[in-house]
């Protein structure tokens, strides 16, 4: 029998550690494989334009003084994995479909599938939760339409996106990155867009081609945050587009219609921080600055822009000020307009960050520690003050996406994406979760309280 000094102990021990995690995330969704309402079977197959110019990693990076390198958009030169073999003359492959981003607004659940394979109906779609939302492998809809994912029907219809925002004023914002990033023949057949869609309508409201002289392609653009004055002042938006190849922070001006670029050390990746090992894969990659969240609003008006590199542990901070004014971007020495917060700890790289108002909590899709973590923002910037929200090596691969709708749920994707790129997915397992926990109990018994 177990003694009671010893029954004590363990008591004890999970005790403490129902303090030191939160209440978790809940699992709301999971796939083996992806699946769509409308493959587009009988239709042609959606091959890239033999026309089209095929771009190389590194080919329009070598006049910029960059060097080549290797991030979470790319697949090893030379690498073959089972999705290479497979059948690739049908509109749609199940294997080759994995999603990536992940937001909620009003009843509907928007999932993206960058075109990193052939066979993909549709980059961006969506979950009708009124109607689907009792399965626990729903089909996806295109989203607004199938037509506009159909890239090769017109030159303005979709080609790839990988995450998407909601602004204050109702509008769903994205980034097309008009590449394809099918293995040894990446192609940009078309410039790398933002996207601006009415959501009561589901009408395209805005679409803005990337000037070339900001960048040469989509390959770094994976994410944006919005920036919006109020609900009255609609036009008055800003969008922060990090550019993670690149080491580049694009800032881009409803009003003005223009496009500007900041350069900073802090845009890099850590040397450091870039080993990574996850989901039995060990890999390097360098990906530059991932994920920006804007912060509560000070006395002035002004907000903090918080920003990381994936291959770091490390926050830093800028005010949305700074960003706004488009003479900032020339300047040579920024001083300490950029600033160092701290590390959140070793191994605690993340992907995409949020910012909660109602609670004041940044949230974190953490993909070495496969979970959620988190930090108040009003307590100091160490890593004793980051919490762990969940952590499940098993069932949350590569959280690769984490958002925060108007009704305070945290909403992560985690699609497994380490072992689709170097190794092979079982499609008898389920590889691609959704999971959502309310604010308030994702920080229960944590530091972040």
């Amino acid at each position: 029998m177990m003694s009671k000094s010893l029954l004590l102990l363990s008591l004890r021990l999970l005790l403490l550690t129902n303090l030191a995690l939160g209440d978790g995330m809940i699992e709301v969704f999971k796939w083996k494989q992806m699946d769509y309402y409308n493959r587009g079977d009988g239709r042609p197959s959606r091959q890239p334009n033999p026309s089209a110019p095929v771009v190389f990693p590194g080919q329009y990076n070598r006049n910029r003084g960059k060097r080549d390198v290797l991030t979470s958009r790319d697949t090893p030169s030379g690498f073959k994995s089972r999705s290479d073999f497979a059948d690739d003359s049908g509109p749609y492959i199940a294997y080759n479909n994995v999603p990536m981003g992940v937001t909620h607004f009003r009843g509907r659940l928007f999932v993206t599938m960058p075109r990193r394979r052939v066979g993909i109906p549709s980059t961006l779609n969506y979950i009708d939760l009124q109607r689907d939302g009792k399965q626990s492998s729903p089909k996806l809809y295109a989203y607004p339409n199938f037509e506009l994912n159909q890239f090769n029907a017109s030159e303005q219809n979709l080609v790839s996106v990988y995450r998407t925002t909601v602004d204050a004023c109702q509008r769903l914002w994205f980034i097309d990155t008009g590449m394809l990033e099918y293995p040894n023949n990446r192609q940009q057949i078309r410039r790398p867009s933002i996207w601006i869609v009415n959501l009561k309508t589901d009408r395209v409201i805005k679409r803005y081609d990337i000037p070339e002289s900001i960048v040469d392609t989509g390959r770094g653009l994976a994410s944006l945050t919005i920036d919006v004055v109020s609900e009255k002042q609609c036009n008055n938006a800003y969008a922060y587009i990090p550019d993670l190849v690149n080491s580049r922070l694009y800032v881009y001006s409803l009003a003005d219609d223009r496009m500007w670029a900041f350069s900073h050390n802090y845009f890099n990746f850590d040397p450091l921080a870039g080993d990574l090992h996850i989901g039995g894969q060990t890999f390097r990659w360098d990906d530059g600055i991932f994920s920006t969240t804007l912060g509560a609003q000070h006395s002035d008006g002004s907000r903090d822009v918080y920003f990381h590199a994936m291959a770091s542990n490390n926050e830093f901070v800028v005010s949305n000020k700074v960003l706004q004014q488009e003479s900032n971007a020339a300047r040579s020495d920024h001083g300490n307009d950029f600033r160092v917060l701290g590390s959140r700890g070793q191994n605690k790289q993340s992907t995409m960050h949020d910012y909660d108002p109602k609670t004041g909590v940044i949230f974190y899709a953490e993909i070495q520690t496969n979970g959620v973590g988190c930090w108040k923002s009003s307590n100091p910037f160490t890593a004793a003050n980051h919490g762990t929200v969940t952590s499940n090596a098993e069932s949350m691969i590569y959280p690769s996406d984490l958002t925060i709708d108007e009704d305070g749920n945290i909403w992560v994707m985690s699609n497994s994406m380490p072992i689709f790129i170097y190794s092979q997915l079982d499609p008898n397992t389920y590889n691609f979760r959704i999971w959502r926990q309310n604010v308030h109990e994702a920080k229960r018994n944590t530091v972040c309280e």
